[in-house]
């Protein structure tokens, strides 16, 4: 029998699954559970060891002769610092261990109850990786502490073999062994090996009946895909946004709204590259694909669709050359009713894109600029987050920089200030009033170029909030949550000696674009676009509306 603790239970399992096959186990209360659960695990053998500063270097020898990592397991307290000189030796030895520490519920710490401190991050650099699992409550919790577990034994498991650390909060009662089996937990798989990994994945691909690949952002300066995208959009659904280096929006996001879960829509197999994807439908669809066979490439684990099956250390375009051969030929798009019907619906909603002609809004105020933009050369775009992005991901064809490692709306108009002072291009920025007033003294720079030109979308407020359902019932909405204001950058545009556009209707704003794009100047110039929210919200909505995708079933 095994302890009656989630996360024990669920770590206890995925010890096993990960190939950890010895453990070094110190005396405690706290840890009871932990200690009762390797014992009884017919899969790992146990070595007691009373003082913990031996047992972690127990432990170390055990790596040193096993070649693999092992476990020291100790109470809450100062006994997790006691390992820490073997931790630091492990490591750089490339020996490295398993720390496994128990430790009170998070609301006791520095309440003067025993044997308590802050527990997470006590080991510092000296492991490459420190999880502290949560107890879990709920489904979400419960893959919290699958994926947390299996992000530091893939960790432990690389090629440098550092050592990392699992801490594991406990609450009373301690000591209830009612469990007649480990939980049969999701191992998530991670190899160095580009062969190995890459056969694994591409057997999956080659079974897939509906492959998908995901590609999130990636740098601008990625060169060398376009072909291998080519490639593999005749056998699989590509899909993607302008900040990767296909430069395209796929409309994925409109499809998404037009079609919600069909069935017929989602994939058997998903590869996710690249970093974050704007589109939260694109997320919350995957999500819903519990069967598909879902593969990352990464150095990490990022488990963003939930069902996360094994993580590839390799580069996008070869990993595409190898789906692509172990695809069979007979397998193209044409002979594939799954690319054929996200294909037909990807062009369904780019013509939508491209005929449907929005009322005077920030949506026409991107997509004016977009169609300047597409009759020149050698500009290099930049978009603040929120609604920017959004819009970028209606009409930008070509690559989009922004700041989505966070996706803060803070430091947008310093950023793209920066590349273009490193840049003999031409660059543009997109953003809303609230990024760009809360970053005005990016303008205050004696340094900024005339290369630099900002579309400023002022609506008087931080318009995305407009389109959350159920904030329009607070009162607090515009004032408090959506940071309404009546600011303009006429007066800080003039302070810093950038040049100064204003629109107010459309004719405004055609004229003001045809300026903002073309004019030369020794300084940046800015146009500032007002429009009101109501109407920014309702062509946004209109324009979700109005597109219409045949079921798929």
């Amino acid at each position: 029998m095994y302890c009656n603790k989630d996360n024990v239970n669920q770590l206890t399992a995925l010890l096993v699954a990960h190939g950890i096959r010895h453990a070094v186990v110190c005396p405690g209360s706290r840890n009871g559970a932990i200690v009762h659960n390797l014992n009884a695990c017919p899969g790992i053998t146990c070595h007691a060891v009373t003082d913990e500063r031996s047992a972690a270097f127990y432990a170390l020898g055990l790596a040193q002769a096993t070649q693999a990592p092992v476990v020291v397991c100790v109470t809450s307290g100062t006994a997790l610092l006691n390992t820490a000189p073997a931790v630091a030796e492990a490591t750089f030895q490339h020996h490295g261990i398993v720390v496994i520490s128990a430790d009170r519920p998070s609301a006791w710490i520095g309440q003067l109850d025993g044997q308590t401190m802050p527990q997470p991050g006590a080991l510092g650099t000296f492991v490459a990786r420190c999880v502290n699992l949560p107890e879990p409550h709920d489904a979400l919790t419960r893959w919290e502490c699958n994926r947390l577990v299996n992000e530091a034994l893939i960790t432990a498991w690389k090629q440098d073999r550092p050592s990392v650390h699992i801490n594991v909060p406990i609450s009373e009662p301690l000591f209830e062994f009612t469990t007649p089996e480990l939980p049969a937990e999701r191992a998530i798989t991670c190899t160095e090996s580009h062969t190995a990994s890459c056969s694994a994945m591409a057997s999956d691909y080659a079974q897939a009946r509906k492959p998908m690949i995901v590609i999130g952002q990636l740098d601008g300066h990625c060169n060398g895909l376009q072909d291998s995208i080519a490639r593999i959009a005749r056998q699989a659904v590509v899909l993607s946004e302008p900040l990767s280096p296909t430069g395209q929006p796929s409309h994925c996001d409109e499809v998404l709204h037009a079609v919600g879960a069909d069935e017929a829509y989602m994939p058997d197999f998903v590869l996710y590259a690249g970093g974050t994807i704007v589109s939260k439908r694109l997320k919350k669809f995957l999500r819903l694909a519990s069967s598909a066979a879902m593969w990352e490439l990464d150095e990490s684990v990022h488990d963003t669709f939930m069902h996360l099956k094994g993580v590839v250390d390799c580069d996008l375009a070869t990993a595409l050359d190898w789906l692509h051969n172990a695809r069979q030929a007979s397998l193209q798009a044409g002979e594939n009713a799954y690319v054929t019907r996200w294909h037909h619906a990807l062009d369904v909603a780019r013509d939508h894109a491209a005929t449907f002609e929005p009322q005077y809004s920030q949506l026409r105020a991107v997509q004016l600029l977009e169609r300047e933009l597409d009759m020149q050369q050698g500009w290099h775009c930049h978009y603040a987050n929120s609604t920017a992005v959004r819009l970028a991901g209606i009409y930008a064809r070509h690559y989009v920089w922004c700041n989505r490692g966070i996706n803060g709306i803070d430091g947008s108009t310093s950023t793209a200030a920066g590349y273009a002072a490193a840049t003999p291009h031409r660059v543009m920025l997109v953003t809303g009033d609230l990024s760009f007033f809360y970053d005005q003294n990016a303008l205050w720079n004696q340094d900024l170029r005339g290369n630099l030109r900002i579309m400023l979308l002022n609506n008087g407020m931080g318009g995305i909030f407009n389109q959350l359902k159920g904030l329009d019932k607070s009162p607090a909405r515009d004032t408090m949550i959506a940071g309404s204001h009546h600011t303009s950058a006429q007066g800080l545009c003039q302070a810093c000696r950038v040049s100064y556009l204003a629109a107010r209707n459309e004719q405004e704003l055609e004229t003001g674009l045809q300026e903002l794009t073309a004019a030369t100047s020794d300084r940046p110039i800015v146009l500032e676009v007002f429009t009101r929210p109501e109407a920014d919200a309702e062509e946004y909505k209109r324009y979700y509306s109005t597109l219409h995708i045949e079921s798929g079933r």
